[in-house]
């Protein structure tokens, strides 16, 4: 079973993909954790991504792709795998069927955890982190016991430059623009399936386990 998670920053792709990981014992592939591993490693496809990020460009779709499949070929993923934040844009998208084509494997369904956007603004302009031990707070799904003071150390919260309601707007104004060809990708062969992601997350997991084992028949 191969899937891929497609969802709006906020959308809680990356907690869901830890439950099917879980539930399926199938290998979760995070694209930014691979990022960050293959710098870490030095490998030559890490360091040909660093070379792009550090003048500030967009890694290319074709190195973010193999990154991507040199993570897949791996043992851990021989019996499936659960891609979460890739791919990102169409051209990314088409690019990994190809070279998926050429391994002789195929993405098997992909969901798209859909949230409207006042709630993603809601969910993630009302994030704040705490300067001391990074523990994370929100003004309204869990607020501190006293306001601006992190419960664990006592230190002071603030909100990152990325979780300001305007910035957060530009980003998923970006990830709109970029995702609605992606989405028509998948759904024009029928792989795309929706999932309700303004639920309760044990309503969200109950609809994605029942759909997906539908979908693998």
């Amino acid at each position: 079973m191969r899937v891929i998670l497609l969802g709006a920053p906020g959308a809680g792709k990356g907690t869901q993909a830890g439950f099917l990981s879980r539930e399926l014992q199938l290998a979760h592939i995070a694209s930014g954790d691979l990022f960050r591993e293959a710098l870490e490693k030095g490998t030559e496809l890490g360091l040909l991504a660093k070379s792009y990020m550090e003048k500030g460009q967009l890694v290319p779709d074709e190195v973010a792709t193999k990154l991507v499949l040199e993570r897949i070929v791996a043992d851990d993923c021989k019996k499936g795998f659960i891609l979460d934040g890739f791919p990102r844009s169409l051209e990314q998208a088409e690019s990994l069927d190809d070279m998926l084509k050429n391994q002789g494997i195929a993405i098997d369904s992909v969901f798209y955890t859909k949230v409207s956007v006042q709630e993603l603004i809601s969910r993630l302009g009302g994030r704040w982190t705490c300067r001391n031990c990074q523990a994370p707070y929100h003004e309204v799904n869990f607020p501190p016991k006293t306001r601006g003071i992190c419960d664990k150390c006592g230190g002071e919260l603030y909100q990152r430059a990325d979780d300001t309601p305007e910035t957060v707007q530009k980003r998923l104004d970006v990830y709109f623009s970029q995702t609605v060809p992606l989405i028509e990708y998948y759904q024009s062969d029928n792989r795309l399936t929706e999932i309700n992601g303004e639920q309760d997350i044990s309503l969200v997991e109950t609809e994605l386990m029942g759909k997906l084992r539908r979908t693998m028949g």
